[in-house]
Formats: structure tokens, C-alpha cells, sequence
């Protein structure tokens, strides 16, 4: 999801790498959950973040939908899943009664990030911090690896940077386009990524690879 403005509205005005120090330990939020309520559709789901959904849950993405856990929205012209916010709260379907995540473990990779965010670049991204988004006062400094919490993280942030190219590439060729290659283009992102099943007892990284090779024969991109 784009944002139209600087970094040095959002962020303290430093670019971190995954082995950098950050003030963005939040002490394991106690109790607060201010960031999972109210977030609109903003939390938009990779495939990667469907994966872990599906071996977790053993469920696909139509039961995703279905139980209203997660819904599809518009996001710079495609068509793309996201946390579905639910209730008076406006919060998110998987805080438990006590406003804590019931899936921490296999929690979003949106999730991981926050209070960071990615800036992205030629050659792949940097994180920043958002010093306007957590209420969280006095956080502490932890390492931004240690922080997003994600196995094989250069893998992971590979893929990342590989996706969102992907998407923008995507963007540009919806831009300007009528209705049913818009339609096209998305049906072909969801199918391909999130709709179609991913063998849970294998690895993620393989088998987008595979449907990326897909898009790339199709779409060139």
C-alpha cells in the first residue's frame, strides 16, 4: 500500500538494516491492543502470510473468507486480501477476549513489522520506525531481526522485495486499463497466489517461486 508522504513525516528519519538496534520493543504490549483495532483494510495479506494461515489452521483461502477472518479490497488498483476488522471495536478476528493475538505465532508479516515499516529502494528495502503509530511509551531498543521474528529472514526478505516489485509492475499495467483487464489481472494475482492451495507439508519459498515463474511467462514482469 502506498503512502503520499515523506519518510521524515513517519519516521524519526533513520534507515535501519536487520541487524541494527531500534526502539520498537513495545514490552509484549501489555495491556494494550491499540494496533490490532481500527486498522480499516490496511493489514493486507501476502502469500506467505496465507500459507502460515493454512498450516496453522489446516483450512484454505475460500474458509478464510467465509468465516469473515479476512476480506478483499481494492489496493492500488488490484484486488488483494486483508485482516478484516470486526465488531464495535472495529478489531481484529483473532484478538482473544483478553485483547490478546491468538495467533502470534503465525501472525501477519504486517504485524511482525509494526511500529517499523519498509522503505524501499533499487536493490530491495530498509525499515524505518514509525513514531507516530504505537501509543507504547518508553519502548526500548531491540534488534530488528530479533523483532520481526521470521525463519530464513534474508529469504523472507527476498521474497518481500521480490513481491512488492511484482505488484508495482502489476499496478502500472492495470493503471489506465478498462474494467475487464483490471478484473483479469486480479483474478490471476488471487488464483494463482492465495486462492490456489499451497501443500502445507512443504516449504513456502519453493512453491512461489513456481507460481512466480507463472506470472513471469504470462505477464513478462
Amino acid at each position: 500500500m502506498r503512502r503520499n508522504c515523506s519518510l521524515e513525516e513517519l519516521s524519526d528519519g533513520k534507515l535501519y538494516k536487520s541487524n541494527d538496534m531500534v526502539r520498537a520493543n513495545c514490552m509484549d504490549c501489555k495491556g494494550c491492543f491499540d494496533c490490532c483495532q481500527g486498522m480499516g483494510n490496511s493489514i493486507v495479506l501476502d502469500p506467505l502470510d496465507i500459507h502460515r494461515f493454512m498450516v496453522h489452521f489446516k483450512q484454505n483461502f475460500q474458509e478464510f473468507l467465509e468465516q469473515g477472518f479476512i476480506e478483499l479490497n481494492v489496493v492500488d488498483g488490484i484486488i488483494l486480501p486483508n485482516l478484516r476488522m470486526t465488531g464495535s471495536q472495529e478489531a481484529c478476528g483473532f484478538l482473544d477476549k483478553n485483547g490478546r493475538c491468538s495467533i502470534h505465532a503465525h501472525r501477519p508479516g504486517i504485524c511482525r513489522l509494526f511500529p517499523l515499516g519498509r522503505y524501499y529502494e533499487e536493490e530491495g528495502f530498509k525499515y524505518f520506525l514509525q513514531t507516530h503509530e504505537c501509543k507504547k511509551e518508553n519502548r526500548t531498543k531491540v534488534k530488528v531481526k530479533k523483532w520481526i521474528d521470521t525463519p530464513n529472514l534474508k529469504q523472507y526478505e527476498s521474497f518481500v522485495a521480490d513481491w512488492h516489485n511484482f505488484l508495482m509492475r502489476m499496478e502500472e499495467r492495470v493503471e489506465g486499463a478498462d474494467e475487464a483487464t483490471s478484473k483479469q489481472v486480479s483474478m490471476f494475482l488471487l488464483q494463482t497466489f492465495y486462492i490456489k492451495p499451497y501443500d502445507r507439508s512443504v516449504e513456502f519459498y519453493p512453491q512461489y517461486e513456481e507460481r512466480r515463474a507463472q506470472a513471469k511467462m504470462i505477464f513478462h514482469v
